[in-house]
């Protein structure tokens, strides 16, 4: 979320920031709601305080017995009772309008972020290893999992639809030894992020404050409350619409009950849960609606979890295989730090993303990402991309953000100074630290033999129990 004193003060900037996102100028747009705003406040205002003096006025009169004043007072008293639950209606409506628009606009980029169009304008950071030569021809990942027997993208389909997999004995500890060696590295020295085992479900401000709402709500998967909660909805229209001495009775029971329930099933449950897409959304929000200690800063988070996505906009690509899945497993990063902090906090947090890949032997490469390949809430980001030899091709398996205080606003997280002085919304910066299914795939392809059997990296054996090949059959 924008602050819209800052856009007043700096329209030119706005508008430039915007520019660079391929996007039109919103600033004048956007002071015009906010002057619709003031405006409204004002006038609420006004009225308040006179409705407060004239009621004080009313008294006077009447201590000095001209009661013609003191009822042309009260008539206006009257009619700014009758009139101030409008005016604040009105400026209700004004600042939501304002909040909408502001919460439908990216963050700005950064000075230093390279300006483009799409992924072709991003710009090479670094790269670590070199690809590695094969005296075969190398495969991709689902071909090497269906011929072990251990990934089953049939089977996946007929319990789930497209885009789920099943993945058995070798693969599947695989997967489950990647996520436990991720957190290990980050929650150990140097790293140290605190593990945090945080809820599935988010309910509508979490996703909110981390941006996934309402912009990106085709991409959600949400979750309904159990028809008891409907029934308790229904029960309660029953009660409205009855005698306590009817409910409960056979009358109640076979005459009102279905009509009820049908009645009920119209309403929004009482809890509506989102399925996170990423922890991101659980421990970014750790801090929302709070005023945090600088010497509490920086905070680090990491967690291991499921995530979910619709993959709204992905029709068409990556259907075969594990690239793009409607369910994955994801070790996050999350940092939450002071202004001065978050740059540096962000060369680090890369910095931890690639420790673990290093450790595994993988080759990547890490971009820059150029203004109009950034994600929406980001101010600047590092992909990283893997060398999968099966897809002769680089493909990210992290993206490590900084968002500055956009989520943060959105999320009302701030901290006091060491002063105490004064009250400033935090940073926010979050990462893969890295996707588990994509590094599945990576050591599936990268650690392929000839043979088809796939070898376990070294960081990986004391978490595979002494299997050191995944072959068909084990």
């Amino acid at each position: 979320m924008h602050d819209i004193r800052f856009i007043r003060e700096n329209p030119e900037v706005f508008d430039r920031g915007l520019a660079r996102r391929g996007l039109e100028p919103q600033a004048q747009r956007l002071i015009a709601l906010d002057e619709a705003r003031r405006a409204a406040i004002q006038k609420a205002e006004a009225a308040q305080a006179r409705r407060n003096a004239a009621s004080k006025e009313i008294g006077e009169a009447k201590k000095k017995k001209d009661e013609a004043k003191a009822n042309d007072l009260m008539a206006e008293v009257a009619a700014l009772k009758e009139s101030i639950p409008q005016m604040e209606s009105a400026e209700k409506a004004a600042s939501k309008a304002l909040d909408d628009a502001l919460a439908e606009i990216p963050n700005l980029p950064l000075d230093e972020v390279p300006d483009g169009k799409d992924e072709k304008d991003n710009v090479e950071h670094h790269r670590f290893g070199t690809k590695q030569n094969y005296a075969f021809a190398p495969k991709q990942h689902f071909d090497l999992g269906e011929a072990l027997g251990q990934m089953d993208f049939e089977t996946a389909a007929k319990l789930s639809g497209a885009r789920f997999v099943v993945l058995k004995k070798g693969l599947a500890r695989l997967e489950r030894a990647l996520g436990q060696f991720f957190l290990d590295v980050h929650t150990s020295e140097p790293h140290n992020y605190t593990e945090v085992a945080p809820p599935l479900l988010v309910r509508d401000d979490s996703m909110f404050g981390t941006a996934q709402l309402p912009k990106f709500r085709e991409d959600q998967f949400s979750v309904e409350a159990p028809l008891r909660h409907y029934e308790s909805i229904a029960a309660g229209i029953v009660h409205k619409n009855y005698n306590q001495e009817v409910i409960g009775t056979n009358e109640w029971k076979t005459s009102t009950a279905i009509e009820a329930v049908e009645r009920g099933l119209s309403f929004r449950p009482p809890q509506f849960f989102w399925l996170i897409p990423t922890a991101e959304v659980p421990l970014t929000n750790l801090v929302r609606v709070s005023i945090l200690d600088e010497a509490q800063l920086p905070l680090r988070y990491t967690a291991c979890t499921p995530c979910f996505r619709a993959e709204a906009g992905a029709a068409g690509k990556d259907t075969r295989g594990m690239i793009r899945q409607h369910q994955f497993t994801k070790v996050e990063l999350v940092s939450i730090t002071t202004p001065e902090q978050s740059s540096d906090e962000h060369e680090r947090m890369l910095a931890c993303a690639e420790e673990v890949l290093k450790r595994l032997e993988l080759h990547y490469q890490v971009m820059t990402l150029c203004t109009g390949d950034m994600g929406f809430a980001s101010q600047k980001t590092y992909d990283i991309e893997v060398w999968l030899p099966g897809q002769k091709m680089y493909r990210e398996i992290s993206s490590c953000t900084i968002c500055g205080e956009f989520q943060a606003r959105r999320m009302n997280a701030r901290y006091r100074s060491k002063e105490g002085r004064s009250v400033r919304h935090v940073h926010t910066l979050n990462g893969s630290g890295v996707a588990v299914g994509r590094a599945l795939i990576a050591v599936m392809e990268n650690y392929q033999q000839e043979d088809g059997s796939i070898a376990v990296p070294d960081a990986l054996a004391p978490y595979m129990g002494g299997i050191k090949t995944i072959a068909k059959g084990e």
